[in-house]
């Protein structure tokens, strides 16, 4: 069962809230991050990417930065820029892109459901980039932002939902400058309604990490130090839930995240080709953009044209959660027994795009000379991750795209 319990949110007055929001802190560099914080001092920025307050070429790990940190969010707090809410809430998160609107609930997820595996996950972290965020949850004593998890759809929960969407107003309602998506935002404070959320997660036997693999290990391990360190630990402390929005499985939007690839391995256009119909069916599409149209079929695009490489039989196994994998397919057959790309987490010979970019940004980057050739991939299902979470593996690096992603400093969770 996956335990949740409301929590006492830390937000922005809703008249401030569009200039506090922000991208989360891992989608954009610190140059980045200082352009868009401009002179806005009431910009998350300061909190989340905090170097943006001292020289350009200050390290993000500067030990000053961290404290920044937590001086900037003590400084919000102060001013009237985050406030405490006096009762403990739920929260709806909706965003819309392109249309499609998915909603989620904003809930305290339990440290230890994440510390025995009934929250999910399908991605390895690293070391380096856990400490780095268990450093700032530390300094702050707080989740700043939030991580995405995903659950399997529930009637219950979705009626709930859609009856604040349609009759009630929401607390927050605004259109992000950057990407252009919607962002709305309501508290649910009845006690019925309260209850209810917790019930319907408590039937749940897993929750599944959909984005945040970082974030959600940090802010676990945070609670579970926190748990030792205290000789009075009675298990109803703060510091025993992190925060999280969780969908609704079948709302998800995953995009493609496709590879550029800087070398042919030596190769000719002509013997690289060669070596790809080994395990695939090649058909050239020609000079206009070509995007994959179901599971088991690429795109490469090399010298200005475009083609179709689809799986052969007996190239991935079905009943293998990871080898039917798309990326999966494509790193043994392609990148690793071709190009002898073996470790895509640390070669330089390879980059990766979002799908939100589009093709026509593989085809820029190759165009461009900056690099060789562009294979576009079919995009992984909720489904798929879900089987492989469920199955105790690992999917394959940059795997999978989420969007839109989550706005930070809609609500703070303090561990305390």
């Amino acid at each position: 069962m996956a335990t949740i319990k409301p929590f006492r949110g830390v937000r922005p007055p809703k008249d401030l809230v569009e200039q506090v929001e922000s991208r989360p802190y891992d989608v954009l560099e610190s140059d980045e991050a200082r352009a868009e914080a401009g002179d806005n001092e009431k910009s998350l920025y300061h909190i989340i990417k905090p170097e943006i307050d001292f020289p350009e070429g200050t390290s993000e790990y500067d030990p000053r930065v961290y404290e920044k940190a937590a001086e900037n969010f003590q400084k919000f707090q102060d001013k009237g820029w985050l406030v405490q809410d006096e009762d403990e809430h739920y929260y709806i998160y909706a965003q819309t892109m392109n249309g499609k609107t998915q909603y989620g609930l904003v809930v305290g997820a339990w440290v230890n459901d994440y510390m025995e595996g009934r929250i999910k996950k399908h991605e390895l972290t690293r070391r380096d980039k856990e400490e780095d965020r268990m450093k700032h949850v530390r300094v702050n004593n707080a989740n700043i932002e939030p991580v995405f998890f995903a659950y399997p759809d529930n009637k219950v929960l979705n009626e709930l939902i859609m009856r604040y969407a349609d009759n009630v107003k929401p607390e927050y309602d605004f259109i992000a400058p950057i990407d252009g998506f919607g962002h709305k935002f309501w508290v649910i404070s009845d006690a019925n309604d309260i209850k209810t959320i917790t019930e319907e997660f408590a039937k749940m036997p897993s929750l599944y990490i959909a984005d945040g693999h970082h974030r959600s290990a940090a802010a676990a391990l945070v609670g579970a130090e926190k748990q030792k360190q205290n000789p009075n630990h009675t298990g109803k402390e703060e510091y025993n839930y992190f925060m999280a929005v969780c969908f609704q499985a079948s709302q998800l939007t995953i995009l493609d995240y496709n590879r550029v690839v800087k070398d042919l391995n030596g190769l000719t256009s002509e013997q690289f080709l060669e070596a790809i119909r080994k395990n695939f069916t090649v058909e050239d599409k020609g000079t206009e953009i070509y995007k994959p149209a179901k599971l088991h079929e690429f795109s490469l695009y090399l010298d200005g044209h475009w083609f179709s490489l689809v799986a052969k039989d007996g190239t991935y196994d079905n009943n293998d959660p990871i080898g039917v994998l798309d990326v999966d397919i494509s790193s043994r057959l392609i990148l690793d027994e071709i190009l002898k790309i073996g470790d895509l987490r640390s070669s330089k010979r390879i980059d990766f795009v979002g799908g939100l970019r589009g093709l026509g940004e593989l085809k820029r980057r190759v165009d461009s000379g900056e690099m060789r050739a562009a294979l576009a991939l079919y995009p992984v299902s909720m489904q798929q991750i879900m089987d492989i979470a469920d199955s105790g593996k690992i999917m394959p690096p940059k795997a999978t795209w989420f969007e839109p992603k989550l706005r930070s400093g809609l609500v703070i969770h303090k561990l305390s």
